[in-house]
């Protein structure tokens, strides 16, 4: 057992070393304030301020209508642009990862690389009319919300390395430097031919790919690479593995967040994205599986859903050392903070709290996937900040169902039930 815990955290620590993915994991973190902003400008647009809601018995409908542009304004710059901001996000942290000393270069760079891999041509509905027409010189948010992720993924790390290994060969830097010449100037020169490499060889690659599969380089990442993705990653089973390795790294000291996050992050973002996009045009919600479900049904307390090994301590334990651990995890824990009691009790390496710690997750989350499926629970449609508290978490991730919050205190009855045996042991062998 202890060979393979070795092996799996040398695996571990070389995924998370690995420059493109460590890139990809910064890059989501910085969007998260943006993603956040966007799920409670849905919240409070489609379900405080609704025309057709409660609100409307106490202010006029059409007032209420005129107040939701707020929200849809901050949605347009936040949610629907998401895919430019992650490109330049993404290119941003490669280029400090890899001690890029202009990293603002590589950034800009992306993002026109990103347009530049858009369609010439865009299908739209107008406003008031039943049937779609083709409109040139028109950027869809269907190409710079959830649906172009994986193009901004793609077009931030491909132009950031062509781009740094150009910048590499001192012939094509022009330099004109000398103490009237501002700083700024001397970087943009530096970098100008560079730069018209990159843009130009972009150019014909997407020009070579419209011309050879008749379609835009945008579509062709969308079908070959983003929906076969997004299908594995949030297909029950392959959410649920991963959910398990996740649990099972935290549980050997690693953390997921810099192995297991880059590789769902996207997926599971993309998702949320569509649910949230969907709820606020009133559309069926496509997706169960998504960044907020997880956090809401699988983080309740923080990895494990360890919130409820708290409360089985305080319940069951005579050991004043674990009521004491406890007693200083609560207040994190309550956030979903629960590295005081990963560490401190702890679970790390303890082969007999790490049974339940790595299942409770995955069968929450399971319960939780099939109550929704069957509709006895509304979906996740609102990406709220992962420091929700559990119970509070429901409510507002499910736009504001109140049977999430009754199945979040069930899930963590159930889960409290699941610890008890393993505490028991643990004290035990402690005691021994």
């Amino acid at each position: 057992m202890n060979k393979f815990f070795n092996k799996l955290g040398m695996l571990s620590q070389k995924l998370g070393g690995q420059i493109h993915l460590r890139s990809l994991r910064d890059a989501f973190a910085s969007l998260i304030p943006f993603i956040i902003i966007a799920g409670l400008m849905i919240f409070f647009n489609y379900v405080v301020i609704e025309p057709t809601g409660f609100m409307s018995n106490i202010i006029n409908s059409a007032t209420l209508t005129t107040w939701q542009d707020v929200g849809t304004s901050i949605t347009n710059g936040t949610l629907n642009f998401l895919a430019i901001l992650l490109a330049g996000a993404c290119a941003y942290h490669l280029a400090l990862n890899r001690k890029f000393e202009n990293p603002i270069a590589p950034t800009l760079l992306a993002i026109s690389i990103f347009v530049i891999m858009l369609p010439f041509i865009t299908t739209v509905t107008p406003v008031g009319a039943k049937e779609a027409v083709q409109v040139a010189g028109v950027i869809s948010f269907g190409s710079t919300n959830s649906g172009g992720m994986f193009v901004g993924i793609i077009a931030a790390i491909l132009s950031t390395e062509f781009f740094i290994w150009l910048t590499k060969n001192e012939k094509l830097k022009i330099n004109i430097g000398g103490e009237s010449v501002p700083p700024a100037v001397t970087k943009s020169f530096n970098v100008l031919i560079p730069i018209m490499i990159t843009i130009l060889t972009f150019a014909i690659v997407s020009f070579a790919i419209k011309q050879l599969f008749g379609t835009d380089i945008n579509s062709l990442i969308l079908k070959t690479i983003q929906r076969p993705l997004v299908g594995l990653v949030t297909s029950l089973p392959g959410f649920i593995i991963l959910m398990l390795l996740s649990n099972l790294l935290f549980a050997i000291g690693i953390h997921p967040g810099g192995v297991i996050a880059p590789i769902m992050d996207p997926v599971l973002y993309t998702t949320m994205n569509e649910n949230m996009i969907a709820f606020s045009q009133g559309q069926p919600i496509p997706n169960i599986i998504n960044m907020a479900f997880k956090d809401t049904f699988g983080v309740m307390g923080g990895s494990g859903n360890t919130i409820a090994l708290l409360i089985a301590i305080f319940l069951f334990s005579k050991r004043k050392d674990y009521r004491d651990i406890a007693k200083l995890s609560t207040a994190p824990g309550i956030f979903n903070i629960n590295e005081p009691v990963i560490f401190g009790l702890p679970i790390v390496f303890d082969l007999t709290l790490m049974i339940p710690f790595v299942l409770a997750s995955p069968i929450c989350l399971t319960a939780a996937y099939f109550v929704t499926k069957i509709g006895l629970m509304s979906p996740v449609v609102i990406q709220t900040p992962w420091t929700t508290p559990p119970v509070l978490s429901g409510f507002l991730a499910t736009g504001g169902d109140w049977r999430a919050s009754v199945f979040q205190i069930i899930m963590i009855g159930l889960t409290v039930l699941l610890y008890i045996p393993f505490l028991k042991v643990a004290e035990k062998k402690a005691v021994e």
